[in-house]
This record gives C-alpha cells, structure tokens and sequence, in this order.
C-alpha cells in the first residue's frame, strides 16, 4: 500500500535503500549484492536519478516526490499485481503530483497492474480511473465508470462534484450537503 505521506511511512533511523532491501528479502531469496542490485533497479524503475546515492539516503533527506517513488518502489519489490495508493498525491506540489501519478499511470500500462486509488480529489478521478466507488459513511452508495462521472446519480455524489471549485463557474459560498440517513442504511 502506498500511503499518503512517506514522511510518516519510512522508517527515519534506517535509509531507504535497506527498508526496499526489506521488501525484496520477504519477496524471496537474495543474497546481500543481489538485493543492492535490485534495490537500485527499483529505484530507477520509479526515476530516481543516482540510485545507489539515494538508496544510502534517509527519509528526511529526501523530497516529498523522492519519498513518495521510494515507498512505490518499496511495494514493486513484492512484484504486486495490485497496488493500493492511499492519496498517494495529497502531500506534493501541483507538479510532483502529475509526475508520481503518471509515473502510477505508467507501472500500470507497463506491468499489467491493478491500481486501487483511494482519494478525495475528483479531478484526479476523471483523468485516472477507468471506475469509481463513491462512498459515505464507510459504504460504496454508488459504482460508476469514470467517464459517468458528472452524470452521477446519487445524491452525494452530485453533491460533492457540485463542491468541486471551477474557475469557469464562480460562487459566493460552497453549496451545504444535505444529509440523509438512508445514505449509510443503503
């Protein structure tokens, strides 16, 4: 699972290098240089320039989008066929943010992997899901294709996408969901 921030999910006492090391010697047998070997071959899966520097490095010497492809590299060394990305973008910069996600884009064109992709941001929804699953208050209220999006049919769903901030359309206040117990009853 890639979590939402690698601040908070790497080890900060151990470089990145040997948590990835970790991964890989559960995935199978390595001895210690085959294990550096792929190690480094992870990272520069993910586009870390200089592997062998940055594997030596720890998590608080890396950038957020340094981390974030360090904790991707982390779970391919299980060689996955799904991969569980948990706001996986919610703690980088606007540009970080479209690299890590087309760097998710690419592993699964590539690999032939599975992307679960748990978030809030419906724009990111539309341009990187084939589905979506709204849910509300820990139950899926609706399943619909991606490209249906903006003719959801729920209720919450209309109303969280009428939330969504457009430079297009501007207004005074956010509109106020109205709740209805039968929601989560569903």
């Amino acid at each position: 699972m890639i979590m939402q921030d690698p601040k908070y999910s790497l080890n900060p006492v151990m470089p990145v290098g040997a948590q990835i090391g970790e991964a890989l010697l559960r995935a199978g047998s390595l001895g210690r240089a085959e294990c550096r070997d792929q190690v480094e071959q992870l990272l520069a899966r993910v586009h870390i320039r200089e592997p062998g520097r940055v594997a030596q490095q720890y998590p608080h010497q890396l950038s957020g989008g340094m981390g974030q492809r360090v904790m991707i590299a982390m779970m391919l060394a299980q060689k996955p066929r799904l991969l569980i990305a948990d706001e996986p973008t919610s703690a980088l910069d606007v540009s970080v943010r479209r690299e890590v996600l087309d760097l998710l884009d690419e592993l699964v064109a590539e690999q032939g992997l599975s992307l679960l992709f748990i978030t809030h941001d419906l724009n990111l929804v539309g341009r990187f899901c084939d589905r979506v699953l709204v849910m509300y208050a820990g139950r899926v209220v609706e399943a619909l294709g991606a490209a249906e999006l903006a003719h959801a049919q729920h209720p919450y769903t209309r109303a969280l996408l009428s939330a969504v901030p457009s430079l297009k359309h501007r207004r005074a206040t956010l509109p106020v969901l109205q709740r209805d117990p039968a929601w989560s009853a569903a």
